[in-house]
């Protein structure tokens, strides 16, 4: 199970956000790209957000939708007591929130060698992972 390139939980809301246009394309053609993979944890945040954050909801139908066709495909890693065990540990390595942690012991298992998130420092590595913030401007 290998992925080149793991979403954080920003990545797709972003797609979904007209308040910030040049981040909305910018994720918009990271989620156009095939080479990326999300977690079971990345898509219970994403729901929470576009019914119940999104300035204008997605309608349950909807993300329903958006769910099956997008994000399914997408989704290889559950929860397990490994990834929880590897969050734990990373916790209390880096002493980032266990949430996050979560993300970073998800994208390591499915293999991805880029976690593309805004929520971490740009270019730190954790192991074999590196975080890149697809969003900072150069």
């Amino acid at each position: 199970m290998r992925a080149e390139v793991f979403l954080d939980t920003n990545v797709l809301v972003y797609a979904f956000d007209p308040a910030n246009p040049k981040k909305q394309e910018r994720a918009r053609a990271l989620i156009r790209d095939s080479g990326w993979w999300i977690s079971w944890q990345v898509m219970q945040e994403f729901a929470h957000v576009a019914l119940h954050r999104f300035a204008v909801p997605l309608k349950g139908k909807d993300l329903a939708d958006y769910l099956e066709v997008a994000l399914w495909p997408r989704c290889r890693v559950f929860p397990s007591p490994e990834i929880f065990r590897q969050s734990l540990r990373l916790q209390g390595e880096t002493g980032h929130r266990f949430y996050d942690c979560l993300v970073l012991a998800s994208a390591m298992a499915c293999g991805a060698k880029t976690l593309l998130s805004e929520d971490f420092q740009d270019g730190r590595s954790y192991g074999p992972l590196k975080v890149l913030n697809p969003f900072r401007e150069t």
